[in-house]
């Protein structure tokens, strides 16, 4: 299975935020991490380079929570999808709701593969890994 080169997770939960990056260090899941505490902080970073169209520093992959201060994860997604860029970004809602609501709201973006229910767990990494290899 191929590693990812960088993955991105945007959580206002430092708990979380830890788990998640041991979780994909004991999968061997990536090369790096770029993290943000909520939704504006991420679009504002990640914004440039996708519109410079550099691919080399964006993510493969995004760890979405939807709950957070400032931006949430509706509303980074919102902003994220109007930006245009050449590389494919995979995103994963990873929250603690379990409201069918709002899966069924997350599979209105067509850049969300998957909805992933908390805790953050070793074999939810890998079912996150084969789920991307998958097509």
């Amino acid at each position: 299975m191929k590693k990812i080169d960088l993955a991105c997770i945007i959580d206002d939960d430092p708990i979380f935020i830890f788990g998640a990056k041991r979780m994909m260090q004991l999968s061997d899941f990536c090369n790096s991490f770029l993290v943000f505490n909520h939704g504006e902080d991420a679009i504002n970073h990640l914004r440039p380079i996708m519109e410079e169209d550099s691919t080399k520093a964006l993510p493969d992959v995004i760890l979405l929570d939807l709950n957070m201060p400032v931006m949430d994860g509706w509303q980074f997604l919102d902003e994220f999808i109007k930006i245009k860029t050449s590389k494919e970004i995979t995103i994963y809602i990873v929250s603690s709701s379990i409201d069918p609501v709002d899966f069924e709201k997350s599979q209105k973006y067509s850049q969300v593969k998957n909805f992933v229910i908390k805790p953050i767990s070793e074999d939810k990494i890998k079912f996150i890994m084969n789920d991307l290899t998958s097509g």
